[in-house]
């Protein structure tokens, strides 16, 4: 179950943390994996691994808010592989700070990458999928978008877009053969999180990352893996019967709080 042998799957923002798990994951169970990550050495780097690992990758240095590159890019994959079977719209930046602390040059970065470059890579993926006959779509979204988060204004806004463009593409193409689904993750341990503790918390990392985990209902962060798993049961056959679905993996945050 849950193969997608031979299946070209593009994954944004597959450099590190969620995507690279994702990526990983895709080419393990058979698909051909597109990395897109704004560092071309963190992409080189992931694709490298896969290839060694004995699966198929690729790798474009793309940043995802520019449309000509991300047109280029799919392009190149197109040369590549002739179609394009499964979207991963993962990358993304995250923010901390509320309506007052948050700056224009902050929403307007946020929304860059978050909505405008899922965006783009819906504009361009989803016409060669109909062409083709049909294809999935997941976006990762956030449990920011269907709950009340301090101090995540601009983040949960652009999150809150990415919700509904899932719904929006599901619902506009769903006769064409195309599914769209989202992903609603709680705190996932990521790079990210690491380098938050270290810019914020020096010395005391360990101790904020164990009030981090406990956040959860459930005691602890999600690892990146456990995300992907998700993304693929999503992508596969086995999900044929889903779309226009945003799926929480939150650890209880949702309702057990």
């Amino acid at each position: 179950m849950f193969e997608i042998t031979g299946k070209t799957a593009v994954v944004t923002g597959a450099g590190s943390g969620i995507g690279k798990a994702i990526a990983v994951l895709f080419a393990k169970q058979g698909a051909q994996v597109e990395i897109f990550d704004l560092s071309a050495d963190q992409a080189k780097a992931v694709a490298d691994e896969i290839t060694a690992a004995g699966g198929v990758a690729a790798w474009e240095a793309v940043d995802v808010g520019d449309q000509e590159a991300v047109k280029a890019a799919f392009a190149r994959v197109k040369e590549r592989r002739g179609r394009l079977d499964i979207l991963v719209n993962n990358a993304g930046i995250a923010h901390i700070g509320d309506a007052v602390s948050t700056t224009e040059a902050d929403m307007d970065r946020l929304y860059r990458v978050n909505i405008k470059g899922v965006y783009n890579c819906l504009h361009v993926s989803v016409a060669q999928m109909v062409e083709q006959g049909g294809g999935v779509v997941v976006n990762l979204c956030s449990i920011a978008a269907q709950m009340g988060l301090a101090d995540r204004f601009a983040y949960s806004m652009t999150k809150g877009a990415v919700m509904m463009m899932t719904l929006s593409v599901a619902k506009d193409f769903i006769k064409k053969g195309l599914r769209c689904n989202c992903i609603c993750p709680a705190r996932v341990h990521t790079p990210f999180v690491d380098g938050y503790l270290a810019a914020n918390y020096p010395g005391q990392e360990q101790e904020m990352f164990q009030k981090l985990s406990e956040a959860q209902p459930i005691g602890r962060m999600a690892k990146p893996e456990e995300i992907a798993a998700l993304a693929l049961y999503l992508c596969s056959d086995e999900a044929s019967f889903v779309t226009g679905t945003a799926y929480p993996i939150d650890g209880g945050a949702l309702n057990l709080r």
